[in-house]
């Protein structure tokens, strides 16, 4: 994929990339008990005017009432050749877009490997031996327990997920005794002093908190990066508005890329409806989230995850080898989330 530099860039600013953001799949910190299994966030840069022409493009085929179209009206099975003309080369985003998944279970035992091993390239061996080794039902308690005991809110009784984690590990230790799963569960259990420095930190550390479990800022700055390149060309993101995006967290996305040698000048946030550019990442993000998501849960549409394909970025945070190859990502062998 070969983005169209100065798309976006104000006059005497061509050398920097304007890339317009949205996401879909937002639970929080709440990976494990949400409402989908995919996190999405998508980047787009196509010149405003043909961005509005787009989607005047699509209110004439679909032609709803709705007054805000979202990926769920190109979705619809009604509007399958919309939704493959809005993909296709060709189509309003050849070429000029680009989005990056989170497969959110995944992520939590990526940032688990992190906080408890000190060893994030070990959350693709554990994530494996959780769903491989663990039974369903099992690898969604530890999955849960993960969960808890990394988010930043936990309640009014935020020391007792180190317990409730611990407990759990030690009775699936106990109950697969001599397997594959025991022995991958030896090391997670031998770091409660980590996880319990890690939860005091929380509580005593500043008033703002980056959570470690929230995709979004993380997917930003790899939406960031993508553009950059390796050239390092400046990037300039216009991103739709978000709670969770505050003046410091902005501020710590910014300095973040930076540091990992990304070119991001300034991060912007706006009225989605305003911006006809951001409206196209929505459509592209949803779409995604959907198409993942079915691909992840064995019910997947074969010809709309080849449509999808050549937009997914690489760097995506996958850790399901089974689909990895049809959404054209590398095999799960790595932490992609160390990158962040």
């Amino acid at each position: 994929m070969d983005p169209h530099p100065g798309f976006g860039a104000p006059p005497g600013d061509e050398t920097v990339r304007e890339i317009a953001c949205d996401e879909s799949g937002s639970d929080g910190e709440n990976l494990t008990d949400g409402n989908t299994d995919v996190f999405a966030h998508a980047g787009v840069q196509v010149p405003v005017a043909d961005a509005a022409r787009a989607l005047r493009e699509i209110r004439d085929r679909i032609r709803s009432p709705a007054t805000e179209y979202k990926a769920t009206h190109l979705l619809r099975e009604k509007h399958r050749a919309v939704l493959e003309w809005f993909l296709a080369p060709g189509g309003p985003l050849h070429g000029a877009a680009r989005v990056h998944l989170t497969e959110k279970s995944f992520f939590v035992v990526d940032r688990l490997a992190g906080v408890l091993l000190d060893d994030p390239g070990a959350a693709a061996e554990l994530y494996r031996t959780v769903r491989e080794a663990l039974g369903a039902e099992d690898g969604q308690r530890f999955l849960s327990v993960a969960n808890r005991l990394l988010r930043t809110r936990n309640g009014a009784e935020p020391g007792s997920s180190v317990p409730l984690f611990f407990e759990t590990v030690d009775e699936l230790r106990r109950a697969y005794a001599g397997t594959d799963a025991a022995a991958a569960l030896e090391r997670p259990a031998a770091g409660r002093g980590r996880a319990e420095a890690y939860r005091a930190g929380l509580l005593d550390g500043p008033a703002v908190r980056i959570p470690v479990l929230n995709p979004l800022l993380p997917a930003i700055v790899a939406t960031a990066a993508y553009w950059s390149g390796p050239e390092r060309r400046p990037v300039r993101l216009v991103h739709d508005r978000q709670n969770l995006l505050t003046p410091e967290r902005i501020a710590w996305v910014e300095e973040t890329a930076r540091r990992s040698g990304v070119a991001l000048t300034e991060l912007r946030l706006v009225v989605a409806r305003d911006d006809p550019r951001v409206q196209l990442a929505d459509f592209l993000a949803g779409i995604a989230r959907k198409a993942a998501g079915d691909a992840l849960c064995g019910n997947g549409d074969p010809g709309l995850v080849a449509l999808l394909r050549p937009y997914v970025d690489p760097a995506s945070v996958w850790g399901d080898g089974g689909t990895a190859a049809a959404l054209g990502l590398p095999a799960p062998n790595s932490s992609p989330g160390e990158r962040s």
